[in-house]
């Protein structure tokens, strides 16, 4: 018995660190997969389709790959449907998790986070699910709206959660509970901010960790603004507009710098963090490149996005903000990166491989999305060499070695 008592011992931490968990665009949410050995360039036909499953729902929501699952919710009339799949496409669970949004645009927006062996979930109504990753059972709920007097926006709620730590943060959007830090275990309040008072802008929030204050940034209706992540204190806020107060781009943070593209002729601009993160000043700003929901990738000293009003496929430069060139052929799109190159999902259904090219658009090959329902939104996933393609309620998962 106590030999077997110290076997427990010694493996129960090995078992716990072989926990992996998942979240919005990436490790660092910044669009870039820790991939290698993929194709350099595509069959005619694009690359080969492994499964698909069909009848998720609607959604515009990733896929979330962790512990040799995949968890990615749908919509079927007003109710949230998480679907647990094995690694090979087939069904291993669902759950209905609760409502969401029928007003316009029906289907889940948000993508679930994995961590420490719990799934949160959130929804377009401002409700916080957190489940048991193995059982499914609610752990503990949270409704920004009737506990932090939130305020609900015209496309409903959109932030996929970001944890640190043991904190969960959230944008209730309210005016004295504007920005908040929950406990991820127990949901309880550890502290909140009033920020700027004006409700959340569809943006999944971005942390920076290698300042001399850790912080939390986020876009508001008209900021893009920073939070202690320790207390809550509105470190700075930056003045950032559109047409239509609509920001959903997580900010891409490197090197000291935050990069943040805006559809509705918001434009691009960079800022420079100063005083080790507790200020900011702006290097440039692109009013040409307006990304509405499709974020951007940095790769080198130059960055790739397409336009929202134009619809063209930019090149920027990332430390003058000049543009180095654009073309019209995708159309609007969205972008990932792994491997050296751009994963493209434009909005006209068409999957492109680019190559990071300062000069020109040089496309590695296409095709085009034939499965699936409604809008071309979702952000794919790489994981393990397979991309993962969401559209409407349909997943795809393609081999891209």
């Amino acid at each position: 018995m106590k030999k077997f008592f110290i076997i427990i011992v010694v493996l129960l931490p090995i078992v716990l660190s072989a926990q992996t968990n998942s979240q919005w665009r990436g490790e660092n949410r910044n669009g870039i997969y820790n991939e290698t050995g993929l194709l350099k360039a595509w069959p005619a036909d694009g690359p080969q389709l492994l499964w698909k499953y069909e009848g998720l729902g609607g959604s515009f929501a990733s896929a979330a790959i962790a512990n040799e699952k995949i968890y990615i919710t749908g919509q079927t009339d007003d109710k949230l449907i998480l679907y647990v799949l094995d690694m090979s496409g087939q069904l291993i669970t669902k759950k209905e998790v609760g409502k969401e949004w029928t007003t316009n645009h029906t289907g889940t927006r948000c993508t679930v986070c994995v961590n420490d062996g719990k799934l949160y979930i959130n929804n377009s109504l401002g409700h916080i699910h957190c489940l048991d990753e193995v059982t499914l059972n609610e752990i503990w709920k949270k409704d920004l709206l009737t506990d932090f007097d939130g305020k609900n926006i015209m496309w409903g709620m959109t932030e996929s959660p970001l944890i640190i730590g043991e904190k969960l943060f959230a944008t209730p959007g309210g005016v004295e509970y504007n920005f908040i830090a929950l406990n991820k275990n127990t949901g309880e309040l550890i502290w909140s901010s009033k920020g700027e008072g004006t409700p959340s802008s569809y943006c999944s929030p971005q942390y920076i960790g290698d300042q001399s204050v850790p912080m939390v940034v986020t876009c508001s209706h008209e900021h893009i603004i920073a939070f202690n992540a320790d207390t809550g204190e509105k470190l700075w806020s930056h003045p950032q507009k559109n047409q239509r107060n609509i920001h959903p781009n997580t900010p891409i943070y490197s090197d000291g710098m935050i990069f943040s593209t805006t559809g509705y002729r918001g434009g691009a601009m960079l800022l420079r963090l100063i005083d080790g993160g507790k200020a900011v000043e702006q290097v440039w700003k692109n009013d040409e490149m307006d990304n509405q929901m499709g974020s951007a990738i940095r790769i080198d000293d130059n960055v790739y996005t397409s336009g929202h009003g134009n619809s063209f496929w930019f090149c920027v430069d990332w430390k003058t903000g000049e543009t180095k060139y654009k073309e019209k052929e995708m159309g609007e799109c969205n972008v990932i990166s792994a491997d050296g190159l751009l994963y493209v999902y434009s909005t006209n259904g068409t999957m492109y491989l680019i190559k990071p090219n300062p000069e020109k658009l040089e496309i590695l090959g296409s095709f085009k999305v034939t499965l699936g329902t409604g809008e071309h939104w979702a952000h794919n996933v790489i994981h393990k060499g397979i991309l993962y393609l969401r559209h409407g309620d349909t997943l795809m998962a393609y081999n891209l070695k």
